[in-house]
């Protein structure tokens, strides 16, 4: 058992306990004790996309962490709660409501690099402890400021429907040259704010919004929201929060844990999972001879072996071998995998 489940997580569960839910899925499967964990946290009060790695594919796990990842998120207006989310207790209330021009002209100024001031209530370490634990003992907790990069970001619904991704909308703002690049391009940014196809009261004062935004790793969505709701002189806070993307993974190969409960007592699990090399759909493959196979698995460098720079997935036929860096004309192993054919068991 190697390779991705793809779960649409629930409201209310936490990324560990998913994890322990796949765990018990395996287990009632009939497939025994495998190792397993996840490609990126969402907070209890998230829903979607969460990558749970299995057996070799966990050694990816890491390079889900620093995917670029695509959200929709409803914003309410008029109040800031401690935690930026519903869970909190108010801090800040406004009567100002923006109207959806006043959004739209905004949201340029949070496309790019920016720097966000993550919540109090996050999972950074500050001295060796989470950040959430300190604040909820009520330490004055103090957050620095990080880089991070919004690729794009859009009106989704204009009166914050909770679900968003039954509203029409425009294609999601993309930066850089070419489909679905990621090399942010600020210029073009700020030359550019996605528009919904359908038509939206320009002047009416609203309560709330969803947007969808396509962000780097380590951006706070739930500070993106607070910073847009402040450009706009008021206050807000997250009321819905959805991962639609994670690297590779989509919603369309997400599954529920009710259909991965249902598939472990028809002990058919593995068919909703996907291949380890799922969570490589964007590394070109380098094929090795069954020899040079042995010698990535014993972590020898490969020489004489002419690729452009850059990683590749080393395949001995349909058997991923190793994620390797090709420099120099040097094969040089970055992360390995125990998989074998059924020849070689």
């Amino acid at each position: 058992m190697h390779g991705w489940i793809i779960l649409d997580k629930p409201h209310g569960l936490g990324s560990t306990q998913a994890v322990s839910a796949v765990k018990r899925a395996l287990r009632d499967s009939g497939a025994g004790k495998c190792k397993v964990g996840h490609g990126g946290t969402l907070d209890p009060l998230a829903t979607g996309v969460l990558p749970i790695a299995i057996g070799e594919a966990t050694k990816l796990a890491g390079r889900m962490l620093d995917s670029d990842k695509i959200y929709d998120f409803t914003i309410a207006f008029g109040a800031q709660t401690d935690t930026l989310d519903l869970e909190g207790a108010v801090i800040a209330t406004s009567d100002v409501r923006p109207t959806w021009g006043q959004v739209e002209a905004v949201l340029p100024r949070f496309t790019g690099p920016i720097e966000q001031v993550p919540p109090a209530y996050s999972a950074i370490l500050i001295d060796g402890q989470r950040a959430y634990d300190l604040a909820r003992a009520g330490a004055d907790v103090e957050m620095k400021v990080r880089g991070v990069t919004v690729y794009g970001l859009q009106i989704s619904s204009p009166h914050g429907g909770e679900d968003s991704a039954a509203c029409p909308h425009g294609g999601l703002a993309q930066l850089g040259e070419g489909e679905g690049a990621l090399t942010p391009s600020p210029t073009a940014a700020r030359q550019q704010a996605a528009k919904p196809s359908y038509p939206l009261p320009q002047g009416e004062r609203i309560e709330a919004i969803t947007l969808r935004a396509h962000v780097s790793k380590g951006t706070y969505i739930r500070s993106l929201a607070r910073d847009i709701a402040l450009a706009l002189g008021t206050v807000g806070h997250v009321t819905m929060l959805r991962r639609i993307k994670a690297g590779p993974f989509t919603l369309d190969s997400a599954i529920s844990l009710d259909k991965l409960r249902h598939a472990a007592n028809e002990r058919a699990i593995g068919s909703l999972m996907l291949p380890l090399t799922a969570g490589l759909d964007d590394i070109p493959a380098l094929p090795v001879s069954p020899d040079q196979a042995l010698m990535l698995r014993q972590g020898k460098v490969l020489t004489g072996i002419i690729a452009t720079t850059g990683l590749y997935l080393a395949m001995d036929g349909t058997i991923p071998v190793a994620l390797v860096r090709s420099d120099d004309r040097e094969i040089i192993v970055v992360r390995g995998f125990n998989l074998m054919s059924k020849d070689d068991d």
